[in-house]
């Protein structure tokens, strides 16, 4: 049975996955939220370099992040504005410190998703907060820091909601592709962007 299990897995060091984001409002009227219905996140990687990128109607955003050195650029273009905001591994274990000591709460419920059998487990935040996220033991992630919220999840979150405020967001996995990824996705613009520190971007 181990070796069947072990046969089943795939690790993913390289390659592409995408997530389709669907929003609950809970308003009947029309408002920015709505616009980000229908918006894509993709997730770029390659050995230890990540790069997630979301696309809506509101404009883009991009992480960059290189887990061997530990820091990262957020890139952000937004009704013509363009904004670069550095991080160092201080900033980027600050940006993400709400998900210190996430743990994953394993139910029987099982799905199927975009063709994967998948766990339903429930996360708990440090603040008290949670979210489901239901997951795939057959694929690993190679780079363990990509997405912080799932440094520590047994297998590959295919769909989960994320509560903000009134809203709550759905990501579902759309395509996963093994495939290379070129190396200009995670080359660090050296033009055409107002660059800001971490420090600076908070306070605006």
């Amino acid at each position: 049975l181990v070796t069947m299990v072990s046969f089943g897995q795939k690790t993913l060091n390289e390659g592409t996955l995408v997530y389709n984001i669907s929003v609950e409002t809970g308003n009947d009227k029309p408002g920015m939220a709505d616009m980000l219905d229908g918006a894509t996140t993709t997730v770029y990687l390659s050995g230890n370099k990540s790069r997630i990128e979301m696309v809506s109607g509101l404009g883009s955003e991009a992480t960059i992040h290189n887990a061997s050195a530990g820091g990262g650029v957020i890139l952000k273009d937004y009704s013509g504005q363009k904004l670069m905001i550095t991080l160092t591994p201080q900033d980027w274990s600050k940006n993400n410190q709400k998900y210190d000591g996430i743990t994953f709460q394993k139910t029987d419920e099982t799905a199927n998703i975009d063709g994967f059998k998948c766990f339903k487990a429930i996360a708990k935040l440090k603040d008290g907060s949670s979210f489901t996220v239901y997951y795939t033991p057959d694929v690993m992630i190679a780079n363990k820091d990509y997405d912080y919220q799932f440094r520590t999840l047994p297998g590959l979150a295919v769909q989960y909601e994320m509560q903000n405020g009134k809203m709550m967001f759905k990501f579902t996995l759309a395509s996963i592709n093994y495939g290379s990824v070129p190396e200009s996705k995670f080359e660090i613009p050296k033009s055409g962007y107002r660059i800001l520190t971490y420090e600076e971007a908070k306070q605006k």
